[in-house]
């Protein structure tokens, strides 16, 4: 019994510390969480710091030059309009999707955005499915 009031003891006098450090803290304004200081990826992985990876983000077209993965013969669809592909010209965007490899398929979205050729509407919740997909299985398998 006389074990267990020591213990409580210590508990209770490192909860009292705790809470006397963190006022302490706060009166001299040091309310700032620590930051990592390198986030940059370094084996070219998601970092993990961030809601959606900046790395493979489908919206992420800040980059100047643009990845093309042999398919320059869909840079005629420039500023086309969604709604107006033929079921032919759906076709050419299926099947450079369907030969890439998994890990280049968001990177080819993106080099789509950033030659401004939009992608069909038949053929973009296809292709978000296979995506949203591939992120899911790389998480699950990291």
């Amino acid at each position: 019994m006389e074990i267990l009031f020591i213990f409580l003891g210590i508990i209770i006098f490192f909860v009292i510390a705790l809470f006397v450090w963190n006022s302490y803290q706060r009166k001299q304004g040091n309310t700032e969480r620590a930051e990592i200081v390198n986030s940059d990826p370094i084996d070219g992985t998601c970092c993990g710091q961030h809601a959606t990876c900046e790395q493979d983000s489908l919206l992420n077209c800040f980059v100047e030059e643009s990845d093309y993965f042999d398919d320059e013969e869909l840079d005629k669809y420039k500023k086309y309009s969604e709604e107006d592909y033929t079921p032919q010209e759906v076709d050419e965007f299926r099947e450079v999707f369907y030969t890439l490899l998994d890990e280049d398929k968001p990177r080819w979205v993106r080099s789509l955005q950033q030659r401004e050729i939009p992608i069909p509407n038949e053929l973009k919740d296809e292709i978000l499915l296979i995506i949203n997909d591939l992120r899911s299985t790389q998480t699950t398998n990291a």
